[in-house]
């Protein structure tokens, strides 16, 4: 290993700090210029005070003398005194037309009674909610003012995994703060958020930069600093944004039609591992498997099957079956989209006409009562099952020709290992579908040795592929 002597490496350091440093992004012009175009956001909830909901009868006779009159009239007078209580909230947004039309969060203006927009020469305005958009988490603000200053939009599709990013937001108050960062992730699905695939980033994002824009080094907006994983509440390294392309479709349809309409399917997914993967006929998890397909829906009309792995969906890889929820959405209602499923060990090419998302109802939470498990010996697979009563067919919203037995005890075997639980029902066992018990014994002992099959099994929350390997 060759040394060098220390005023020989102190020369090349002053030689190579240069190069470094010009190799890193340069923030400072892409600030100045885009900064005038985001604005402070702040709300004002009125509470009502708690007192003021105690109110006596109109006939109601207040005594003249005595503590109770005394302790009665302080008590009206005061009441009549106490202003309404008010909460201030804090976030970010930014303006995308001259006339006033600013973008931000749901969360930030949600329920709000007052919206106020500071602008960064710190004109002050009240803005109308144009519209909103909870799935998205995307608002749409106007404010009567013109020829503002604007953001240029930017396509959230083109942008790469280890690009640079910036934001300007007021975290905790503090206005235009700018961190930076890069692209850590693409099309990250979050717990209960089915229609975003969120960009994750690593810059620091704290509460107050919810709603701003997040920028890539050409200073166009490709996402909306919308949320932050966080133990401590604190920005710990892992940020979301809503990418713009869909935050722009949501605007465009709250500004035209004051809603957002998506786009239907009608079918439960579920991820593949390893197992599920070889049993389809996969060389690796990849898609979306199909578990169920809702009946008069887009997926039914247009030939999908329980069973069927969907690839691709207009013409995108589908990797995981998080990643098909947020195109389906984005599709343009009435529209014919082509898919590519694996079925039977095939490829097939389906095209699918998109339907509006209906509104459904809350279902309330659904208690199961099932019968104790019987002391029997276990088949094969190490299972005990029974036929299912009418009234549990009902309960789990299963049609007749729908199929499906009750396992009642699971022993350890092939079925264990792949998961099963009591109280199951099983729907197909090797894409047959099961219509009783009879069927389901005759099939289970047929069943090759060594083979690895899938099974559907139905439980309160949904249909579920489990993959069993048989000894």
């Amino acid at each position: 290993m060759q040394r060098f002597p220390l005023p020989t490496l102190f020369l090349l350091v002053l030689l190579i700090a240069p190069s470094l440093a010009g190799s890193l992004p340069d923030f400072t012009e892409l600030a100045e210029e885009n900064a005038p175009a985001v604005v402070n956001i702040s709300t004002v909830y009125h509470k009502k005070n708690p007192l003021q909901r105690y109110k006596l009868p109109d006939d109601f006779q207040l005594p003249e003398k005595g503590p109770l009159a005394d302790l009665l009239r302080r008590f009206l007078e005061g009441q009549q005194e106490m202003p309404e209580e008010e909460m201030d909230s804090l976030g970010s947004g930014f303006i995308i037309s001259p006339d006033g039309y600013i973008v931000t969060n749901h969360h930030v203006v949600e329920g709000a009674d007052e919206i106020l927009v500071r602008l960064h020469n710190r004109d002050t305005y009240s803005a109308r909610l144009v519209g909103s958009d909870e799935a998205s988490d995307i608002a749409l603000l106007k404010v009567e003012a013109e020829n503002l200053p604007t953001v240029k939009i930017g396509d959230s599709d083109q942008l790469k995994i280890g690009a640079w990013v910036l934001a300007i937001g007021s975290p905790f108050g503090f206005d235009y703060t700018v961190t930076a960062g890069i692209v850590s992730a693409k099309g990250r699905s979050l717990p209960s958020e089915n229609y975003v695939p969120y960009i994750q980033t690593d810059v620091a994002i704290n509460p107050g930069n919810s709603g701003g824009p997040l920028f890539n080094l050409d200073g166009e907006v490709v996402g909306v600093n919308s949320q932050i994983f966080s133990r401590s509440g604190g920005f710990m390294g892992l940020s979301f944004a809503v990418p713009i392309n869909l935050a722009m479709n949501v605007v465009r349809q709250l500004r035209e039609q004051g809603r957002v309409t998506r786009g239907y399917l009608g079918v439960l997914i579920q991820d593949l591992d390893q197992g599920l993967a070889h049993a389809f006929g996969l060389d690796h998890p990849r898609g979306a498997l199909v578990s169920r397909v809702l009946p008069d829906s887009p997926a039914s009309r247009g030939g999908i099957q329980v069973g069927d792995v969907i690839l691709s969906y207009d013409g995108r890889p589908v990797r995981t079956s998080s990643e098909l929820p947020p195109l389906v959405g984005s599709t343009r209602v009435g529209r014919e989209v082509p898919l590519v499923v694996q079925r039977d060990g095939r490829s097939l090419e389906l095209k699918v006409k998109i339907q509006a998302l209906p509104v459904q109802e809350e279902k309330a939470e659904k208690k199961k009562a099932l019968q104790p498990p019987q002391k029997e010996k276990g088949d094969r697979l190490g299972l005990v099952v029974r036929d299912l009563t009418q009234e549990e067919r009902k309960e789990l919203e299963l049609p007749e020709d729908a199929g499906g037995v009750l396992v009642e005890s699971v022993k350890p075997g092939p079925a264990l290992e792949a998961g099963l639980e009591e109280g199951d029902v099983l729907l197909r066992l090797d894409g047959r579908l099961l219509k009783g018990v009879g069927e389901y014994h005759a099939l289970v002992r047929k069943l090759p040795a060594g083979a690895e099959v899938p099974v559907l099994i139905q439980r309160p929350h949904g249909p579920l592929f489990l993959a069993l390997r048989l000894p």
